[in-house]
């Protein structure tokens, strides 16, 4: 079995940081930025649970729900990895995000 710890850790702290942000992070891109980031983590989930069909993409509820939104896909591909360089490259894209997010 893949340790996942890094992963879920990074996107846990990730959401904590959208969850205290103000509003107006939230309106200046935070949440779109992490909205992105679960709509990939979400695409590369189904990729690999149901290989050869068109994944769904995750809608967009709300700047309130981005928090919620990335760690539920997040933590959704982290059961589905198959080896550490797969979750190293996910760590890798939320910390990017979360860099991007300016949070």
């Amino acid at each position: 079995m893949v340790d996942t710890t890094p992963l879920t850790r990074a996107v846990d702290h990730f959401a904590d940081r959208l969850r205290a942000a103000p509003q107006s992070r939230l309106q200046r891109g935070a949440a779109a930025e992490a909205l992105g980031l679960a709509r990939e983590m979400a695409r590369r989930a189904q990729l690999m649970e149901e290989p050869g069909t068109e994944p769904r993409e995750m809608p967009d509820a709300g700047m309130f729900a981005a928090a919620d939104q990335i760690t539920v896909a997040v933590h959704d591909l982290a059961l589905v990895l198959p080896d550490e360089g797969a979750v190293a490259e996910a760590v890798e894209l939320v910390a990017q995000a979360q860099q991007r997010a300016g949070v």
